[in-house]
């Protein structure tokens, strides 16, 4: 469609009152597909937001049963999702928030195998995963196909936020956390996390795509924050002359 419905123009009503977004940017946001790989601490309010925001077509892709662990964090989960796999309990909530857009929840693993076939049509990619196999095999694949990764992390009381526009020659995720180093040990599970954290770092990941989507944003850059100050920085990125993938 080429028009918002008279229903549609109701829900976003408050988006067209913004001369930054208006009808056309609407319509860009309802004619968007954006992917979410992890649907955690970060990707709950990332997915939250961007159903909210009208998406067209959320992909989300998690491996994950829901545990009473979860549920400090995880704020797509309730109590009655225990055991259930999260990329399904995801989809029954967002889809009782905004049942106009397209839900594709995907149980599974991302692999080298399968990344292709199903993020290449996604126009933004949002990495809200936990591992560092999974954040470079997302930024090898995002430099490699020209697209937009917005990266988030979080622990203990300090949170990222990384945006790698490779539709520009943007420097990657190796640039700033080489392949070659050594991965850090520390984690959620055995180093702990504030929760509100993740939902500041998860709405900015929605926000950057919004942006990036209605033309708001290009280029790449960090920031950080901590939870107990709320000071957050901002860097330019630079690429890495000896980086191993986009050197």
């Amino acid at each position: 469609m080429t028009e918002l419905s008279d229903k549609e123009r109701l829900r976003y009503s408050r988006h067209l009152l913004l001369k930054e977004v208006g009808e056309q940017g609407q319509l860009a946001l309802k004619q968007a597909h954006v992917a979410v790989v992890g649907c955690g601490g970060l990707g709950s309010p990332a997915l939250f937001y961007l159903a909210a925001s009208g998406i067209g077509k959320l992909t989300f892709i998690d491996h994950d049963e829901v545990e009473l662990s979860n549920l400090q964090r995880q704020i797509l989960y309730k109590v009655n999702h225990l055991g259930q796999q999260k990329a399904k309990a995801a989809g029954k909530v967002l889809a009782s928030l905004n049942n106009d857009i397209t839900l594709t929840p995907i149980n599974g693993l991302l692999t080298q195998e399968n990344i292709a076939e199903l993020l290449s049509e996604a126009d933004v990619i949002l990495d809200c995963s936990d591992n560092f196999t999974t954040r470079y095999l997302l930024n090898k694949y995002c430099y490699q196909t020209n697209k937009v990764l917005i990266a988030g992390a979080a622990i203990a009381t300090q949170g990222q936020l990384m945006c790698f526009d490779f539709r520009t020659k943007s420097p990657c995720y190796a640039c700033i956390f080489p392949t070659d180093s050594q991965a850090p040990t520390e984690n959620c599970g055995n180093f702990g996390v504030l929760s509100p954290i993740l939902g500041i770092i998860g709405a900015q990941q929605a926000l950057l795509a919004v942006n990036v989507l209605l033309g708001h944003h290009q280029g790449s850059y960090f920031s950080y924050i901590d939870a107990l100050t709320l000071v957050q920085h901002q860097l330019l990125l630079v690429k890495e002359d000896s980086c191993s993938e986009c050197s």
